[in-house]
Protein backbone atom coordinates (compact mmCIF):
# COMPACT_ATOMS: atom_id res chain seq x y z
CA UNK A 1 0.00 0.00 0.00
CA UNK A 2 1.38 3.40 -0.96
CA UNK A 3 0.97 6.25 1.51
CA UNK A 4 1.97 9.89 1.19
CA UNK A 5 1.72 12.67 3.77
CA UNK A 6 -0.73 15.20 2.32
CA UNK A 7 -0.57 17.98 4.93
CA UNK A 8 -0.81 18.81 8.61
CA UNK A 9 -4.07 20.48 9.66
CA UNK A 10 -4.13 23.13 12.36
CA UNK A 11 -7.19 24.88 13.81
CA UNK A 12 -6.39 28.55 14.42
CA UNK A 13 -8.00 31.50 16.13
CA UNK A 14 -7.22 34.05 13.38
CA UNK A 15 -6.67 32.71 9.86
CA UNK A 16 -5.32 35.96 8.40
CA UNK A 17 -2.78 36.54 11.18
CA UNK A 18 -1.61 32.93 10.92
CA UNK A 19 -1.27 33.16 7.12
CA UNK A 20 0.74 36.36 7.56
CA UNK A 21 3.14 34.66 10.00
CA UNK A 22 3.77 31.60 7.84
CA UNK A 23 3.92 33.66 4.62
CA UNK A 24 6.60 35.90 6.13
CA UNK A 25 8.58 32.73 6.90
CA UNK A 26 8.45 31.84 3.19
CA UNK A 27 5.42 29.58 2.83
CA UNK A 28 3.10 30.23 -0.11
CA UNK A 29 -0.69 30.16 -0.04
CA UNK A 30 -1.81 27.50 -2.52
CA UNK A 31 -5.49 28.06 -2.01
CA UNK A 32 -8.29 29.25 0.22
CA UNK A 33 -11.86 28.12 0.61
CA UNK A 34 -14.83 28.13 2.92
CA UNK A 35 -16.19 24.65 3.53
CA UNK A 36 -19.54 23.46 4.85
CA UNK A 37 -22.30 21.01 4.04
CA UNK A 38 -23.02 17.34 4.55
CA UNK A 39 -19.72 16.21 3.01
CA UNK A 40 -17.77 18.42 5.45
CA UNK A 41 -19.84 17.17 8.41
CA UNK A 42 -19.11 13.57 7.39
CA UNK A 43 -15.40 14.05 6.66
CA UNK A 44 -14.63 15.92 9.89
CA UNK A 45 -17.23 14.33 12.16
CA UNK A 46 -18.87 17.59 13.29
CA UNK A 47 -22.50 18.52 12.69
CA UNK A 48 -22.86 21.90 11.01
CA UNK A 49 -19.12 22.00 10.21
CA UNK A 50 -18.29 25.36 8.63
CA UNK A 51 -14.76 26.72 8.38
CA UNK A 52 -12.53 29.05 6.45
CA UNK A 53 -9.42 27.21 5.28
CA UNK A 54 -6.11 27.94 3.62
CA UNK A 55 -3.41 25.56 2.36
CA UNK A 56 0.19 26.77 2.50
CA UNK A 57 3.27 25.14 1.00
CA UNK A 58 6.92 25.28 2.01
CA UNK A 59 9.37 26.78 -0.51
CA UNK A 60 10.83 23.35 -1.33
CA UNK A 61 7.39 22.21 -2.53
CA UNK A 62 7.27 19.18 -0.23
CA UNK A 63 5.52 20.33 2.95
CA UNK A 64 2.00 21.65 3.31
CA UNK A 65 -0.11 22.87 6.21
CA UNK A 66 -3.86 23.35 6.12
CA UNK A 67 -5.18 26.05 8.44
CA UNK A 68 -8.79 26.08 9.67
CA UNK A 69 -10.70 28.93 11.29
CA UNK A 70 -13.97 27.49 12.52
CA UNK A 71 -17.15 29.46 12.02
CA UNK A 72 -19.38 26.63 13.30
CA UNK A 73 -19.25 24.89 15.63
CA UNK A 74 -17.52 27.57 17.63
CA UNK A 75 -13.80 26.95 18.16
CA UNK A 76 -12.89 25.59 21.57
CA UNK A 77 -10.09 27.38 23.38
CA UNK A 78 -7.65 25.05 25.09
CA UNK A 79 -4.48 25.54 27.05
CA UNK A 80 -1.39 25.79 24.86
CA UNK A 81 0.26 22.43 24.21
CA UNK A 82 3.35 21.78 26.29
CA UNK A 83 6.38 20.10 24.71
CA UNK A 84 5.89 16.94 26.80
CA UNK A 85 2.13 16.44 26.27
CA UNK A 86 0.79 13.41 24.44
CA UNK A 87 -0.83 14.16 21.08
CA UNK A 88 -0.21 16.63 18.29
CA UNK A 89 3.02 18.27 19.27
CA UNK A 90 4.62 20.85 16.98
CA UNK A 91 5.40 21.85 13.44
CA UNK A 92 9.12 21.87 12.60
CA UNK A 93 10.94 23.76 9.87
CA UNK A 94 14.50 23.46 8.62
CA UNK A 95 15.76 26.99 8.06
CA UNK A 96 18.87 28.39 6.41
CA UNK A 97 19.30 31.14 9.01
CA UNK A 98 17.72 30.67 12.43
CA UNK A 99 18.46 34.28 13.44
CA UNK A 100 16.60 35.61 10.39
CA UNK A 101 13.68 33.26 11.07
CA UNK A 102 13.53 34.41 14.69
CA UNK A 103 13.61 38.06 13.59
CA UNK A 104 10.58 37.39 11.36
CA UNK A 105 8.79 35.61 14.22
CA UNK A 106 9.60 38.51 16.57
CA UNK A 107 7.92 40.96 14.16
CA UNK A 108 4.75 38.97 14.83
CA UNK A 109 5.36 38.99 18.60
CA UNK A 110 6.68 35.41 18.92
CA UNK A 111 9.92 34.53 20.70
CA UNK A 112 11.79 31.36 21.71
CA UNK A 113 10.48 29.53 24.75
CA UNK A 114 13.99 29.49 26.21
CA UNK A 115 16.64 30.66 23.74
CA UNK A 116 18.46 28.85 20.94
CA UNK A 117 20.19 25.52 21.62
CA UNK A 118 23.27 24.14 19.90
CA UNK A 119 23.06 20.38 19.42
CA UNK A 120 26.64 19.02 19.12
CA UNK A 121 27.58 21.75 16.60
CA UNK A 122 25.27 20.00 14.12
CA UNK A 123 22.03 21.95 14.66
CA UNK A 124 20.93 25.21 16.19
CA UNK A 125 17.31 24.80 17.20
CA UNK A 126 14.54 26.40 19.19
CA UNK A 127 10.84 26.16 19.96
CA UNK A 128 8.56 29.17 19.96
CA UNK A 129 4.87 29.61 20.51
CA UNK A 130 3.37 31.05 17.33
CA UNK A 131 -0.16 32.02 16.24
CA UNK A 132 -2.98 30.39 18.24
CA UNK A 133 -0.38 28.90 20.57
CA UNK A 134 1.09 26.61 17.88
CA UNK A 135 4.47 25.23 18.89
CA UNK A 136 6.90 25.95 16.04
CA UNK A 137 10.44 24.55 15.88
CA UNK A 138 13.19 26.12 13.80
CA UNK A 139 16.30 24.03 13.10
CA UNK A 140 19.39 25.25 11.25
CA UNK A 141 21.76 22.53 10.01
CA UNK A 142 25.21 23.85 10.89
CA UNK A 143 26.91 21.29 8.65
CA UNK A 144 25.47 23.12 5.62
CA UNK A 145 26.79 26.54 6.66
Amino acid sequence: MAITLENVGIAVRDLEATISFFSDLGLTVLGRDEVSGEWADTAVGLDGNHAKIAVLQTPDGHGQIELFEYIHPEAIETEPTLPNEIGMHRIAFSVDDIDESLAIAAKHGYHPLRGVANYQDVYKLTYLRGPSGILVMFAQDLTKS
